[in-house]
């Protein structure tokens, strides 16, 4: 066997089944289906320019308070001419070119063979060569040491790179997490006031299946950087509910008021804020992705990715009636991370 046959076989190691026969079109033999072919696509293309003229005068002529009537539902006669002008002649042209395409060009297949991914053999051969001589040049073989100390020039230099990867922020340590985002401004006696007024809320002003949102009296002490830190951590909702439709843990019976509840705003699945509140079943929504939680059952989770319960606030009231925080959250808010030890926050069952 030849070289360049030997090359051949190892090239194209499955025979060549050759191309099919080809089969003319329909528009090709039929001069009238051509024809037909070739007025429909003319007639498409013209259309589109009467369609942008109409376009614009829908966009000057049609006013923007017109609406129209269409099987009992009512459509700004502006935007539903403008999208049909506009969108028809769009797919007109898409329209005509496929049409072109399929019937009037040409329709002959082409072969061209794929050349080999790898160089050839002399040119890998060639580029070793240069690539040897050129080390022999520098010289290092014999004077190894200087290749030694270019590593370790190379080597040292990444510190430069790496040490302004301190600036991202502090070590996640446990302390530093104690201080930080495990922990709010809630603290005994704390009352809790509306998230827009900062009025202090009365337990006798709530009425049953209200849900109201809420922030610490003492959050608006607070300015700039430090006020958005707080607030993204001290957010909270209260409800009030028939507490004979309420499920209340042995170890919670101190947490409410008459059947008022209160827990974080924070989804715990990735940090949402959430209030979207439905009555009749005692379950709060997550807008972001859903999940959701049973405020009648300690908040925990019934659906969606979340994995955590909300963490519940335990509250009772002053001398003047006035709802106030007995203690801090008991488990940090929001989100989870890798170093959140996950095993004290409220579970089906506990008590």
């Amino acid at each position: 066997m030849s070289v360049e046959t030997s090359k051949d076989v190892e090239r194209f190691p499955i025979p060549n089944p050759g191309l099919e026969e080809h089969v003319e079109r329909f528009t090709d033999v039929d001069k009238a289906a051509g024809d037909r072919a070739y007025h429909q696509i003319v007639m498409m293309l013209a259309s589109v320019p009467v369609l942008a003229i109409a376009f614009v005068v829908v966009y000057f002529a049609v006013p923007k308070e017109t609406y129209l009537s269409v099987f009992a539902d009512r459509y700004n006669a502006q935007n539903l001419l403008l999208g049909l002008t506009g969108g028809l002649a769009v797919l007109l042209i898409g329209v005509a070119v496929i049409h072109w395409a399929r019937t009037l060009m040409s329709d002959e297949e082409m072969v061209e063979d794929r050349h080999f991914a790898a160089s050839p053999d002399a040119d890998r051969e060639e580029i070793a060569a240069d690539l040897a001589w050129g080390i022999e040049q520098t010289g290092i073989a014999r004077r190894g040491m200087i290749g030694k100390a270019l590593a370790g020039a190379l080597g040292v230099l990444a510190l430069p790179a790496l040490v302004p990867l301190a600036d991202l922020g502090p070590w996640p340590t446990a302390e530093l997490r104690k201080e930080t985002i495990e922990k709010t401004i809630w603290a005994p006696g704390m009352r809790l006031v509306n998230d827009v007024t900062y009025q202090p809320l009365k337990a006798s002003d709530l009425e049953v299946g209200q849900l109201v949102n809420a922030q610490p009296e003492k959050l608006h002490d607070l300015h700039g950087t430090a006020f958005q830190v707080e607030k993204s951590k001290s957010s909270i909702i209260i409800v009030r509910m028939d507490p004979n439709t309420i499920k209340i843990p042995e170890s919670r019976k101190d947490w409410h008021v008459g059947g008022i509840l209160c827990y974080s705003k924070i989804c715990t699945h990735v940090g949402c804020p959430i209030s979207l509140w439905e009555q009749q079943t005692h379950h709060l929504l997550c807008p972001c992705h859903q999940s959701t939680f049973d405020l009648g059952n300690s908040g925990l989770v019934v659906f969606g990715p979340a994995a955590r319960a909300l963490p519940q606030l335990a509250i009772t009231t002053d001398a003047e009636g006035y709802l106030i925080a007995k203690g801090p959250f008991t488990v940090p808010v929001g989100p989870s991370y890798f170093e959140r030890d996950s095993s004290l926050d409220f579970k089906e069952g506990d008590q």
